[in-house]
Order: structure tokens, then sequence, then C-alpha cells
């Protein structure tokens, strides 16, 4: 994604990929053309094909017996929380789906391959639980005009087995969370399932105590509080994902930083720093340098350092002598 500006004819070119298995190819015609190529690996997300597996049927048991015993028993809270987790069986088969796709390999019509449905899943993922948050509150207002006696053993002891299914997906997912969205949605999903599994043990208890029926929809609308302030980071990092803003986890100062002191150096213009997927981060600009001797060291080295300090592994630097005014420059120019 590199602009190639072909009337320049003083513009040199450089496009520099990942960190490892580099080459490169020298070109001087009178023209002092550089092409630089660094081919890095693909940084695809981690195989996590079989906990998507475990994750999506536990979970997918689960929610047939609260959906079948909150029924049985009258209660909105288990029913709530039967509703929340086939969210987040759809939220699952969405991240696997994503993430799946993101492997697969480009093409010529699609060439960054898959890799932005991952984005995509996140987003979806996130807005299917604004939806079921909407539906549970609306349904706890009913229910708390119009109470209904409550089961409590029953939606106690379900309840707490949701607790042990929720936890050990949640764990499942630990390992990962810190470098995918996906991975993290699924984990704060599994593991705000859990507390609020809990929460609807503590409602069933207490109804069996007091007798109180009106904390069945009150629980039933802290659930759908819960997964309100659960999702909406979630939400709000997919859609800065879908609109190419710069990934929360790279500081885009220090990278124009780091590139305005590269050697010979002389202006850092057209930055853009992006995600391709929820694990990959690209990166464009074009460097003015007037001393084009050693483009191809500078441009393989800070492909090396782009990818060791900030976690950009698909970098594409454009080299121009400043001999013509780029019609990118100003900052105001996309």
């Amino acid at each position: 994604m590199t602009e190639h500006d072909t009337h320049h004819h003083d513009h040199d070119h450089g496009h520099a990929g990942g960190r490892h298995h580099g080459h490169h190819h020298g070109h001087d015609n009178g023209h002092h053309h550089g092409h630089a190529h660094s081919h890095g690996h693909v940084h695809a997300p981690k195989d996590f094909g079989a906990v998507f597996a475990i994750g999506t049927s536990l979970n997918l048991a689960l929610v047939f017996a609260e959906l079948g015993f909150g029924y049985a028993a009258n209660s909105l809270a288990l029913i709530s929380d039967g509703v929340h987790n086939f969210s987040d069986v759809v939220g699952l088969l969405l991240a696997w789906g994503g993430s799946w796709l993101a492997t697969r390999q480009p093409t010529r019509s699609r060439t960054y391959g898959y890799r932005g449905a991952s984005i995509l899943a996140a987003l979806g993922n996130a807005a299917l639980l604004l939806v079921v948050t909407g539906g549970i509150f609306i349904e706890a207002l009913q229910r708390l005009f119009d109470t209904r006696p409550v089961v409590s053993g029953t939606v106690m002891w379900v309840a707490v087995v949701a607790i042990i299914i929720n936890t050990a997906t949640a764990l499942l997912f630990m390992r990962g969370r810190e470098s995918d969205l996906n991975i993290r949605g699924a984990f704060i999903h599994m593991a705000g399932d859990a507390a609020v599994s809990l929460g609807v043990v503590i409602a069933a208890v207490l109804i069996g105590l007091t007798g109180w029926q009106w904390l069945d929809p009150v629980v039933s609308m802290a659930i759908a509080a819960v997964i309100l302030w659960s999702s909406w980071g979630l939400a709000r990092s997919a859609l800065n994902l879908a609109v190419a803003a710069v990934p929360t986890e790279v500081d885009r100062d220090a990278v124009e930083s780091y590139l305005a002191a590269l050697p010979g150096v002389q202006e850092v213009h057209d930055l853009h720093i992006w995600a391709m997927s929820t694990t990959e981060v690209a990166l464009t600009a074009h460097l003015v340098r007037s001393d084009v001797a050693d483009n191809d060291v500078v441009l393989h080295d800070a492909a090396h350092e782009l990818a060791r300090r900030f976690g950009i592994h698909h970098p594409t630097l454009q080299i121009e002598r400043g001999t013509f005014e780029c019609h990118l420059a100003p900052e105001h120019v996309v």
C-alpha cells in the first residue's frame, strides 16, 4: 500500500516488511531508484480452535439448562443469564470464525486476505451484547411490576453449575487475552458470566430466605448493567479498529519520533498506522532522505526495529529525496 508518484523519477520507493527473512534488490540506473523488500512472517492469531470448540460446547449446554430450568422455576434472572450465555456462544462462534478467516492466504483480489474479518467479528460480538442488554433490561422492568413466585432452589443449583462452566472457560482464554481483541472479548464475557451467575445464586438464596420475589428482576437489571459495562470497552476498541484508528497499544508519537531520527531522514509525512486484524498492525510512511546510498540498510533496520519496539510487523516505507514536493505531505491530506 505504497503511494507511488510515478511521474517523479527522482523518488526512491522502499518497502520495509517484516522482521525476518529479508532480501534486498538494489538498482542503479541513473535515476538512483532503490527498492528494498523485506517479507516477514505473518503473525496470525494463536491457534485457539480447540479452546473455542470446548468453550462453545460447554456454554451451549449451559444455555439449554438455564433456559429450561429458568422457565420451569419462573426465574427471569436465570433466563437472563441463559440469554446472556447464548449471546456469548454466538460471540464465541463469531470470534472463532474471525480468527480462522484471518489465517486465510491473500488472493489477487483480497491482497490482505481476510484479516479484517477478526475486526468485524469483534464488532459484531459487541453489537450483539448491547442488543441483548436492552432486551433483558426491558423484560426486567416489566417483571418488577408483575412479580411471580420463583423456585429458588432450582435457580441456585443451576447457577452454581454456570459459575463452574464460565470460570473454566474464562481460564481457557486467559493466556491469549493480551494479544487478540477477540480472545480478550471471550475472556471478559466468560469472567463476567461467572460473576453474574454468582449474583443469581445470591439472589436465589435471599429469595428462599426472605420471599422477596422482586429480587429476581432486580438481579436481572444488575446482569444487564454488567453486560453493558463489560461490552462497552470491547465495542469501542472494535469500532476504533474498524475505522483504521491507531491501535491503543501503539504510541504514534513515539513511532514518528523513531522514524524522524533514522540516519539522514529530514522529514516524515503521510504516516498511517492501523490494524490489519485484531493481532496485526501495519504502517505506511514517507521518509525524505537526500542520501540514497544506504536506503536498503536503513529500510531493513527500520523494519526490524518497528517490529521489536512497537509490534508493527507490516511496515511500508517510501523514500523521497525531497526534490519535488509530495502532494501527500500536508497533515490534512489523506
